[in-house]
């Protein structure tokens, strides 16, 4: 099922604060009300009772007959409970965006815990659809499918669930772990949500937010990066024994599930969910790490020459160029900059953007008690997608934009799918989002007008291109590494530290130093604990874009019609055939040197304006 919490979360990102929208124009709030009116709505009373009520009797209609139905029974049950999924992903859309608006309003907590619960319980009926569907012999299911064009259409729906087959467990302990779902890793999540959200940080006498201590980061007074890095080590380090007990809880806890469904990796029912092989994200993963000297360490040395810094710091890592323009982005400004550059690619693209920016699907504004970060959440395919932002008028936050509306744009177009085939694997669908962000900078970079501004939004792209593959590569050793770790044991915060600190160096390179406190600072980044092994998606989508965009800049006359297919095409394709008409292959280990190539050859060009 699709409906536990908005899941897209994005890379980390230093580009948010707290203050509000004045200075940056009229910032758009969320309209929920294409989702329910509010908590009290009769519509949403309704729901809940039917959700009940069809669950119930999904399960007296079909459990312990699946094997028995024809084909038009079997396609019968499926569009059941496909309404079944929308409904309430519907519910828990609601809810969950209501509650990352302000994760600190005890109310909102409380109605997406109700929610979750009584959906969990409403659900656990159905617990035995997958398992059961999963027995069907393999020579009557094909039987059923080419007798009825209309329930082949499911088929990658179908061939999703049977790769679980070899680690479903039984029917009794697939409910126990459904019903207790909502007190594990979620209750985890909460926590972890309600105390990030909670934190104050105490920088030059003011009190301030993470989000706006990070967006600090960027500023371009070395002394308040230095200020606002101090501040959030401290405040880290208070609550590093929080931190520590969520990583060690929800490992362990994924430990013991993996174990009973005989997971061969802690990172298998990540790829399992994502429908790519684990050799595909080894070859990702080693060509970046080999790629470490010609990218980060490369650039990064250029940027303290840049900076007159003989050593970097950590707060030096997203300094803006001493030559760095630091006005303010307004709202308008970004969005025209956005819908132009989606316009100029198709117009198309420009028209499924608009309506986010007219009726109220995008919250942009910086908030007490606001989630971090920024997403884009498809709801259900009957509505629309909803994209969050923190919003603070930085050219990182118009890219943020171009990223967001880009997944907004993927998410529409896939949505002709269906609710079950419309849910791309994260490999994919970090996708339309990178190249929203490439269309966006390019179209940024043609309009430079000396060569210092085409230096700032090269040196702007690359480091964003670097937070992306190679920041997230190392995220995601990191996270190998915990993992592995707890599987030995407890580990302690300075356990975690040590192995937060074990990519650092490797990643960043040798001209930075590390102040005394940075280790702790795995604690504040979501997929850790939202989506384990997440991470490598960005670097999958950036690589991929990469080598789209070469395709593209060849000038293929079909291009466009081509891409916009395998936006439409959601999760009913894998990453072969959707890419396969473009002339590219993933699973081809000189595929992500191409998009490699593209990082460097950028940083060459960076170089060669330094004679």
């Amino acid at each position: 099922m699709s409906f536990q919490t908005p899941a897209d979360f994005p890379k980390p990102l230093f580009d948010a604060n707290a203050s509000g929208g004045d200075a940056f124009g009229d910032l758009p709030e969320w309209d929920l009300s294409d989702l329910y009116s509010g908590t009290d709505s009769p519509e949403l009373a309704r729901d809940l009772d039917w959700l009940e009520d069809e669950c119930a009797d999904f399960a007296k209609s079909y459990e312990g007959k699946l094997a028995g139905l024809d084909a038009a029974g079997l396609l019968k049950a499926v569009q059941r409970y496909e309404q079944i999924d929308v409904i309430a992903g519907r519910i828990m859309s609601f809810a969950g965006l209501r509650y990352y608006q302000i994760t600190t309003d005890s109310d909102r907590a409380k109605f997406m815990a109700d929610c979750q619960d009584k959906i969990t319980n409403f659900t656990t009926p159905l617990v035995f659809y997958g398992l059961e569907f999963n027995r069907l012999d393999d020579a009557h299911l094909t039987s059923l499918l080419d007798a009825n064009a209309d329930l082949a259409r499911y088929k990658p729906v179908f061939d999703r669930m049977r790769a679980m087959k070899p680690h479903q467990l039984s029917d009794e302990l697939e409910k126990f772990l459904h019903d207790q779902s909502t007190v594990g890793a979620a209750a985890w999540n909460r926590l972890f949500d309600e105390t990030m959200a909670g934190l104050e940080f105490e920088v030059d006498g003011e009190t301030l937010s993470l989000e706006a201590t990070l967006n600090l980061l960027t500023e371009q007074d070395r002394s308040k990066r230095e200020a606002a890095t101090r501040a959030l080590t401290v405040v880290f380090r208070e609550n590093i024994k929080i931190f520590a007990r969520v990583h060690n809880t929800l490992a362990k806890e994924k430990e013991i599930e993996d174990r009973w469904r005989k997971m061969p990796t802690p990172q298998t029912g990540r790829h399992l969910a994502n429908h790519v092989e684990p050799e595909v994200v080894q070859a990702l993963r080693d060509a970046v790490v080999a790629a470490y000297p010609r990218l980060s360490h490369r650039y990064y040395a250029l940027k303290a020459k840049w900076l007159g810094l003989e050593r970097m710091q950590v707060w030096d890592r997203n300094a803006p160029l001493p030559m760095e323009d630091t006005k303010v982005v307004n709202w308008d400004e970004a969005r025209e900059t956005v819908l132009t550059a989606y316009a100029e690619f198709d117009p198309k693209m420009a028209d499924i953007a608009k309506p986010f920016f007219t009726k109220g699907w995008i919250d942009a504004g910086v908030k007490p008690g606001k989630a971090p970060g920024a997403f884009a959440h498809p709801t259900v395919t009957p509505v629309h997608p909803y994209v969050m932002l923190n919003y603070l008028g930085k050219p990182r936050d118009v890219m943020t934009l171009a990223h967001e509306l880009g997944h907004g744009v993927h998410q529409v177009l896939a949505a002709e799918q269906g609710e079950l085939l419309s849910s791309t694997p994260l490999t994919l669908a970090e996708t339309a989002s990178v190249f929203g962000e490439m269309l966006t900078f390019r179209k940024l970079l043609d309009g430079a007008r000396t060569k210092q501004e085409r230096k700032i939004l090269l040196a702007g792209k690359v480091e964003d291109m670097i937070n992306t593959v190679v920041r997230q590569i190392a995220f995601y050793d990191f996270e190998c590494k915990l993992h592995a770790a707890r599987a030995k044991g407890e580990l302690t915060p300075d356990d975690i530290n040590a192995l937060w600190m074990s990519v650092q160096a490797e990643s960043l390179g040798p001209v930075f130093d590390f102040v005394d406190g940075y280790e702790t600072f795995w604690s504040y980044i979501p997929h850790f604990v939202h989506s384990p092994f997440y991470v490598y998606a960005y670097a999958f989508g950036d690589g991929l874009v990469n080598a789209l965009y070469a395709v593209y800049e060849e000038g293929d006359p079909d291009f466009r019609n081509k891409y916009f297919d395998m936006l439409r095409a959601g999760g009913s394709k894998h990453h072969k055939e959707l890419l396969a008409p473009f002339g590219l292959d993933a699973s081809d280990p000189k595929f992500w040197d191409k998009g490699l190539s593209m990082i460097s050859g950028m940083i060459d060009e960076l170089e060669a304006m330094e004679d």
